[in-house]
């Protein structure tokens, strides 16, 4: 006879992959409920934008079949934890965490990279905000189909706007329509201060940054204002775009912020007619650098018309009815992102044993 004893000792050997511990000392089996030979539980997932569900969801079948569970009905759950140490006066206190896309030159695709990241981890079930940080150069609302002026709470904060789920704030929704900013940096870092402190962003499991290119305030006031718990590069295979990109990851190293790994992007031009891959901005500059400085990469995003086009009308790759083959490696990335963020929480926060 099946005994719930048996089967947490059964799931002791299942791993959570990217972790390197069982499910039951990470606490993610709840809700055990035995009849007879059938058993059914919840699995409660670091993310729910977990890559390997379906490798755990395989083991765990095969534990408790080898103990004699003949039925076995699993439910997923999540439970997003923190990858960076909170603060007792954090000015974001219910978000989670928070990722940094940055790159070295602007014309790299990291708004674009942003805007995809924030929207696949939403399609996955996360709760997430987008922060337009590139102040003087603001296209996340574009990219995301997002117009109008924000509403303010009862309390006095700013009520992000939202589309595909994300929570979005930006600059651009706060001046007219074609209206240049020029501003000094002083005025850049407060912004982006004011952005996290007086906006109503809510229980966010994930807050992307879309950061200016560059080496400037915004990246200083990012980093002295919040724990920022993994920063994600972005970089072109050209010479001239991953020379930049090593400037923002020494950047990040002596702000002591924690650089998760790089992605590159537009790195073939595949043909739909043909298939034939063309590599119009080089070669493997992403993935060198990445083997160069001890990083993950994350890939390389081919040049897909489709992006072009979302990006445009407002629809992100991903998001799209008919994605491409950009959107395909952008889902993976999000998904690899959020268990890096996993893998980080896990690092931070001492697991105890259930006996």
């Amino acid at each position: 006879m099946l005994t719930e004893t048996a089967i947490f000792d059964a799931l002791r050997n299942v791993q959570e992959p990217e972790l390197g511990r069982d499910i039951v000392t990470l606490q993610m089996v709840k809700d055990v409920v035995i009849e007879g030979p059938a058993v059914s539980l919840t699995i409660e997932l670091t993310t729910p934008a977990c890559p390997l569900k379906d490798e755990i969801e395989r083991d765990v079948r095969a534990a408790l079949g080898g103990i004699g569970a003949a039925e076995v009905a699993i439910a997923w759950g999540a439970m997003v934890r923190r990858a960076a140490p909170s603060q007792p006066q954090s000015l974001v206190p219910g978000v989670k965490n928070i990722i940094a896309v940055a790159s070295g030159k602007g014309g790299v695709g990291k708004s674009s990279v942003s805007a995809n990241l924030a929207t696949a981890l939403a399609l996955d079930g996360a709760s997430v905000g987008l922060l337009d940080a590139d102040i003087t150069g603001p296209n996340i609302p574009l990219m995301m189909g997002v117009e109008g002026a924000p509403a303010a709470t009862p309390e006095g904060k700013i009520r992000p706007l939202e589309r595909y789920g994300v929570k979005v704030i930006s600059i651009q929704f706060f001046v007219p329509e074609g209206q240049p900013i020029v501003w000094r940096g002083p005025l850049v870092g407060g912004a982006i201060q004011q952005f996290l402190r007086d906006v109503d962003w809510g229980e966010l499991d994930y807050l992307v940054i879309d950061l200016p290119p560059g080496t400037s305030d915004a990246q200083l006031t990012l980093a002295q204002s919040v724990p920022i718990g993994g920063a994600l590069l972005v970089t072109t295979p050209q010479d001239v775009a991953v020379a930049d990109v090593e400037k923002a990851l020494a950047m990040f190293r002596r702000m002591s912020v924690p650089v998760m790994g790089i992605v590159e992007n537009m790195s073939a031009f595949v043909c739909p007619h043909c298939g034939e891959a063309t590599e119009i901005f080089g070669r493997g500059g992403g993935e060198a650098f990445a083997k160069r400085h001890e990083l993950e990469y994350f890939g390389g995003i081919p040049i897909d018309v489709k992006v072009r086009q979302g990006g445009d009308a407002g629809i992100p790759a991903v998001a799209q009815r008919e994605p491409g083959p950009a959107a395909v490696v952008l889902r993976d990335l999000a998904r690899r992102v959020a268990a890096r963020m996993s893998v980080r929480a896990a690092q931070q926060v001492p697991v105890l044993t259930i006996s």
